[in-house]
């Protein structure tokens, strides 16, 4: 028997093994012949690496870097591999606080690009905006640079530091030196305004949000609440669920969101409200994304509020969390999800009912937004 024919059967016999004992025997059986032929190139590769290579190279490291770009394939800036670093960081982050500069970025037209700084952490006191290009991470370009690469570069130990280069819009680029501090992410603040109006801030939806925007409002209904301003501007999102709990405070009775997966099921998440409670206005931007824009649509939609600001950032499709061996994970795109009224805002954003453009500094220290949301409910009550 050829030494090729030796090498193709060790390599089945591999595969099968992996495939039977990971439970995925089953896919294997739907599998058509150019995946099992692209699958046996993997092993292939692999093969040859680890026997003809000039160095040792760790089982390990070939396959994360495999893995790594097969979900860099898919073009799709939301489905990442996450390493076991960054997947303990991405687990602490959903749980309320991280290690970093307080900024949350993404992808948009091609750029690395702010979604929306987090109040009070040091990239929100630099001035750093929503919209905002990142060019360099501490000299770095940035061009394309994978996000999951570029978070894990901003990302590092607190009292360390990082030098980005930031474009804006009508501005020269402008380097920006940041001190990383543990950042403590606080979703829920409130205060009341004038003529009994509640004010409530989410800053982004953690495992928390829910119940604390609950509380917040009754504490505000126990001082008098009689209609409520919610600002969700430069809020990025966060869990899918929260953002569920967070509507069924506002919107009546019916769908919230709908989630669509790639062959057709439809999962709807609901509120169980008997009908809204009071006037409202939701305050949007462009930083308002993904968990916000679930929020600002259906309320929207159900015609339980007002919405003022500017267009929204348009994510509009849902991840989850698939963990790997060894402590890692991926994030994975596996459906849009869509408004009351079946609308996709994925890459299109959500236009507010009363557009109100903020300049970039705040004449006399005024909120031309949230002016108009008093104003605007100011006529309801």
């Amino acid at each position: 028997m050829s030494r090729r024919k030796i090498i193709i059967g060790a390599v089945l016999l591999v595969l099968f093994t992996f495939v039977a004992t990971s439970g995925a025997f089953l896919y294997m059986l739907h599998i058509n012949s150019t995946d099992i032929a692209g699958t046996l190139k993997l092993f292939r590769v692999i093969q040859l690496i680890k026997s003809r290579y000039v160095e040792e190279v760790p089982s390990d490291a070939l396959l994360a870097g495999a893995i790594k770009g097969m979900v860099n394939s898919l073009g799709d800036p939301h489905s990442i591999y996450l390493d076991p670093k960054m997947y303990k960081e991405f687990m602490i982050e959903t749980e309320g606080s991280f290690g970093g500069v307080g900024i949350v970025i993404g992808i948009k037209d091609k750029m690395l690009t702010v979604v929306a700084p987090i109040e009070g952490t040091p990239g929100d006191k630099a001035g750093i905006k929503s919209g905002d290009q990142i060019l360099k991470i501490d000299g770095l370009d940035t061009k394309d640079m994978a996000l999951d690469e570029a978070v894990s570069k901003i990302r590092g130990p607190e009292g360390s530091h990082v030098t980005l280069s930031i474009l804006r819009s009508g501005q020269d680029a402008k380097e920006y030196t940041l001190t990383r501090s543990n950042i403590q992410i606080k979703t829920v603040t409130g205060k009341m305004l004038e003529n009994d109006i509640g004010y409530v801030r989410l800053s982004m939806f953690n495992e928390n949000t829910g119940s604390d925007i609950g509380k917040k409002l009754q504490e505000l209904e126990k001082q008098g609440m009689k209609a409520v301003i919610l600002d969700l501007r430069d809020n990025p999102g966060g869990l899918l669920e929260e953002s569920v709990k967070v509507a069924g405070n506002f919107v009546p009775k019916g769908p919230v969101v709908s989630v669509v997966t790639k062959d057709g099921t439809r999962e709807t998440h609901s509120s169980n409200l008997a009908a809204p409670k009071y006037p409202l206005v939701i305050l949007v931007n462009g930083g308002s994304a993904s968990a916000s824009e679930i929020v600002a649509g259906a309320v929207q939609d159900t015609g339980a509020g007002t919405l003022i600001g500017t267009k929204t950032f348009g994510k509009g499709s849902v991840q989850t969390i698939i963990r790997l061996d060894g402590g890692s994970a991926m994030k994975l795109t596996i459906a849009k999800y869509l408004t009351p009224n079946d609308r996709s805002i994925n890459g299109v954003g959500i236009e507010p009912d009363i557009k109100v453009e903020m300049p970039d500094f705040k004449e006399n220290g005024k909120d031309l937004q949230l002016e108009k949301a008093i104003e605007v409910l100011k006529g309801k009550l």
